[in-house]
């Protein structure tokens, strides 16, 4: 019990007396765009979700650094006036 022919053609004259027909072509244009973005959204969520998936198997290194390294750096510099 789907939508007929001749009930299409009532909701697309309803369509037209409540937008225009100068805004039905900019609103289904958005509504295309919308959905495409949407897809490739999508598509890239699902690519950046395999390799972590992949990922997961493998141990993984993490490397430790000094945060204050660059403050260590920056004091020796200014603490030796040979440096300048």
């Amino acid at each position: 019990m789907g939508i007929q022919g001749w009930q299409w053609l009532i909701i697309l004259g309803i369509l037209l007396l409540l937008f225009g027909a100068t805004k039905l072509p900019k609103l289904a244009r958005s509504l295309g765009e919308s959905a495409r973005i949407f897809k490739s959204e999508v598509k890239t969520m699902k690519e950046e979700d395999r390799p972590a998936q992949e990922q997961s198997s493998e141990p993984r290194v993490i490397e430790q650094t000094d945060p204050t390294a660059d403050v260590h750096k920056s004091r020796e510099r200014r603490d030796h006036p040979n440096n300048s």
